[in-house]
C-alpha cells in the first residue's frame, strides 16, 4: 500500500475535498474551552475590550477567530459594540451567522487576533531518527525520505530527547503568519501542548469524543500536541497557562451566597451555573493547563 509523509496525509484526511472538517462540525466529536464553558467567551470579550481601549478604540476594530469552525465562539460573545467587526477564518463553509463575516485566509486587521485550538489541527511532519515517517491510508507507518535541514534542525532544537519527533515547523510557520497580518493589536493562540524537557509523541485521532488510532481516511480528526515554547519563540510572544490568563480577565469560580437562592433564585443559578463554568477552565488539571501564546503588536502587553 503507497504511503506518504504525515503532513501530506494529514492535510488530505482533514482538508481535502471529502476531508473531515469540511463534513464535521468540530463540537460534534471533541470538547474545547468554547463549547465547554460560556465563561471562555465573556473572558474573550473582557479581553478584546482592553485592546480596543489600547487602540483608542478605532472603527471598525477587528476582532478576528482563525479555525472558527462553525462561528461558536464569535457567536457567543455578550454586548458586542457595532463598530467592532467579526471575522471568522475556517476552510469549513459560512456558517451564515448574522454580523459575522468568513474568510478562508487571515485578512489585515486592527484589533484582536485570536485563535482556540487552531494549531494543534495544522499538520506537521513526523520523524524517526531524521527520516521521514511516512503513512498509509489505513494507518500503517513506514520510513521514508532523510527530512529536511529544517526539520532537522527544529527538531535539534525543541525536540532533542527522544528518536521520534512531531515537527512543528509548520505550526511555527502559521501562527508567525497570522500574526504578521496584525498591523496594531494582540494575537493570542490557546491551546494544548507541552514544552521542552515535557515532549512525548501525542499523534491521535478522535472521533465522537473519543480518542482513536489515528488513521488519515478522514474518517477521524488527527491532531498532534504544540509545542507551545517554540510557537511563542518564534512569533516573539510568551507563554502563560490558561488559568492565569482567565484569572487576570475576571474568571472567577466562587459560588453565589446561600442566601442569593432564597431573595433571589433564578440570579443564584445563574452565578452557580456560572461558577462551574469558570472553575471547569481554571482547573489546572484540565482545560487550566492549556497554554496562551500571547504576542502584542504596537501596543502594551494588556494582560502583563
Amino acid at each position: 500500500m503507497q504511503t506518504v509523509p504525515w503532513r501530506q496525509a494529514w492535510s488530505a484526511a482533514l482538508y481535502g475535498p471529502d476531508g473531515f472538517f469540511l463534513r464535521h462540525a468540530p463540537a460534534d466529536h471533541f470538547r474545547t474551552s468554547v463549547a465547554a464553558a460560556p465563561q471562555f467567551a465573556v473572558a474573550v470579550r473582557r479581553l478584546a475590550g482592553l485592546v480596543d481601549d489600547a487602540l483608542g478604540r478605532p472603527a471598525p476594530f477587528d476582532l478576528v477567530d482563525v479555525g472558527a469552525g462553525r462561528g461558536t465562539l464569535l457567536a457567543a460573545l455578550p454586548d458586542v459594540p457595532a463598530r467592532w467587526r467579526l471575522t471568522g477564518v475556517d476552510l469549513a463553509p459560512d456558517p451564515g451567522l448574522d454580523g459575522i463575516g468568513w474568510s478562508a485566509e487571515v485578512p489585515e486587521l486592527e484589533g484582536l487576533l485570536f485563535s482556540n485550538e487552531w494549531l494543534d489541527d495544522v499538520p506537521l511532519d513526523v520523524v524517526f531518527d531524521d527520516r521521514l515517517v511516512e503513512v498509509a491510508p489505513d494507518g500503517t507507518e513506514a520510513l521514508g525520505a532523510p527530512a529536511s535541514p529544517e526539520a532537522v534542525d527544529w527538531a535539534s532544537r525543541w525536540w532533542p530527547q527522544g528518536r521520534r519527533v512531531e515537527v512543528g515547523l509548520t505550526r511555527d510557520r502559521a501562527w508567525t503568519a497570522a500574526v504578521g497580518q496584525v498591523r496594531r493589536g494582540l494575537a493570542v493562540t490557546v491551546d494544548y501542548g507541552h514544552v521542552l524537557g515535557d515532549r512525548r509523541p501525542t499523534l491521535t485521532g478522535w472521533r465522537n469524543g473519543r480518542p482513536v488510532h489515528p488513521v488519515p481516511d478522514g474518517s477521524c480528526d488527527i491532531t498532534a500536541h504544540v509545542a507551545l515554547d517554540a510557537v511563542a519563540a518564534a512569533s516573539g510572544g510568551r507563554l502563560i497557562p490558561q488559568a492565569d490568563a482567565l484569572s487576570l480577565l475576571g474568571i472567577r469560580s466562587e459560588h453565589p451566597p446561600k442566601e442569593l437562592s432564597r431573595n433571589d433564585p433564578h440570579n443564584y443559578l445563574a452565578q452557580l451555573a456560572a461558577a462551574s463554568s469558570a472553575a471547569e477552565l481554571l482547573d489546572r488539571r484540565g482545560l487550566g493547563s492549556y497554554g496562551w501564546v500571547v504576542a502584542p503588536v504596537g501596543i502594551a502587553d494588556p494582560l502583563a
